[in-house]
């Protein structure tokens, strides 16, 4: 395990860094699909390379002082299983919803007139852009569907996450764990994105709804059903969280040496994990 730099400002210094790395993030992710969505540019694809790309380059800017977590449910399965201190669970969680919250005010000012054009009323055709919903609000699936998607995708993330940064097995060479955790996000994307819109983030998923709903979104804590949707991208990416990284850990890192050979190690070392 990489040896953790004393970062000047303590927990401070690791707060404003998850704060700034989510507020990246979702810069990139609810900007796209606003400009998707109301603007009528791009597509599936160019939505999922630029959330996976918004990923790599929040870890990029804030791995080195707090290893870039970026999601309360990274937070909440290191703290379990790879001995993160409890006490910043909470701090490491509200920063990062703080930063999702001000990027998701960021992009409501700025496609203001797009959005306001595209959808006058500011309803579920647009509500998308800021939060996710059951079939992405238009298929045939249900606030349970909904939560087992969460629960699978988000253990994806933990399972792969831990995989690639765990110096014990074969991280990626230099400073390109950044890079490749943002692959991973692309292909989840790619794959799981139908049932759910693949929050796999609290933070990413409850700070732009909280956005939303202050500046003219009035049903946006429900789906199109009308259900109080809300929680499942909170809950069942926890649950998926810790059950990935417990696969993990079951599966592979407790067959691991505990004395590696020296391998190139990344820059975020194995307990400084993103997204």
């Amino acid at each position: 395990m990489a040896q953790r730099l004393r970062i000047p400002g303590g927990l401070t210094g690791e707060l404003a860094a998850e704060f700034a790395g989510t507020l990246i993030l979702i810069l990139f992710g609810c900007g796209v699909v606003a400009q998707v969505v109301a603007g009528g540019i791009g597509d599936h694809d160019s939505i999922a390379w630029a959330w996976g790309l918004g990923v790599t380059l929040g870890v990029y800017v804030a791995g080195r002082i707090s290893g870039a977590h970026l999601n309360p449910a990274v937070t909440v399965a290191l703290a379990v299983f790879k001995g993160f201190s409890w006490r910043k669970v909470g701090p490491y969680a509200l920063a990062q919803l703080l930063g999702a919250f001000v990027a998701a005010l960021i992009v409501r000012w700025n496609y203001s007139e797009v959005l306001n054009a595209f959808d006058p009323g500011l309803t579920i055709k647009t509500q998308g852009v800021f939060s996710t919903l059951p079939g992405n609000g238009a298929l045939p699936v249900g606030e349970w569907g909904a939560f087992r998607d969460q629960v699978i995708g988000t253990a994806i993330l933990l399972f792969l996450i831990l995989a690639v940064t765990d110096v014990a097995n074969t991280p990626p060479a230099a400073n390109l764990a950044p890079f490749i955790v943002g692959l991973i996000v692309v292909a989840i994307g790619m794959a799981w994105g139908t049932d759910a819109g693949y929050a796999i983030n609290p933070a990413r998923d409850l700070g732009p709804r909280l956005a939303s709903f202050l500046t003219g979104y009035e049903g946006a804590f429900r789906d199109q059903n009308g259900y109080l949707y809300f929680w499942i991208p909170i809950v069942g990416p926890l649950v998926g969280g810790v059950l990935g990284a417990g696969l993990y850990q079951t599966l592979i890192g407790r067959f691991l040496p505990a004395q590696p050979e020296p391998v190139a190690e990344p820059d975020v070392p194995s307990q400084r994990a993103s997204v």
